[in-house]
């Protein structure tokens, strides 16, 4: 038996269900996801949810992705295992594709983030994009702290023309010339 596709096509002749999914990737296709992410291992993934259409051309993707990570802590090195659960909500709009588009100023961030209606839908991208995202951009093992933070001496002063000659001469001495 294959295994369930991962891409949908969106636009066209198809029928408008309910399309379920659940993407569980075997441990090479971690292994390959996890260099692509940028973390030492991906233990799990799971990526499952439903694209649900919406009035004529639109789509609803409702997923959550579920994963553990290992990633070198940000100041001792030491393996950092994390566990994600991202809610991930997306509208794919077809009038985000035309010019009939409005242009909208947001002031808040929303929930649910608003992309051009595609004709296919590769839901491996979109748990490879929200993986990425997810990451802990500085995992700390558990008691690891940042160094002390120093306060900067005085300025330096620049060197005189007289320190400079000086420093030549020296260094012409120690090099066996005479300065």
């Amino acid at each position: 038996m294959a295994p369930p596709s991962s891409r949908f096509r969106l636009t066209g002749p198809r029928d408008r269900t309910v399309r379920e999914f659940e993407i569980v990737p075997d441990a090479d296709a971690r292994v390959g996801l996890a260099t692509e992410v940028g973390v030492s291992a991906l233990k799990k993934l799971r990526f499952a949810g439903a694209l649900r259409p919406m009035g004529a051309r639109d789509w609803e993707l409702d997923a959550m992705l579920g994963a553990t990570v290992v990633q070198p802590c940000g100041i001792t090195l030491e393996p950092v295992t994390t566990r994600i659960d991202e809610p991930v909500r997306r509208h794919y709009l077809a009038a985000l594709d035309t010019e009939e588009a409005p242009a909208v100023e947001q002031e808040m961030p929303q929930e649910t983030e608003e992309e051009p209606l595609p004709a296919v839908l590769d839901l491996d991208a979109v748990m490879a994009e929200v993986l990425s995202l997810a990451v802990p951009a500085f995992p700390r093992a558990p008691g690891a702290e940042a160094g002390a933070v120093h306060e900067a001496g005085p300025a330096i002063e620049t060197v005189s023309d007289e320190d400079r000659a000086a420093l030549s001469a020296l260094r012409s001495k120690l090099a066996g010339g005479e300065g």
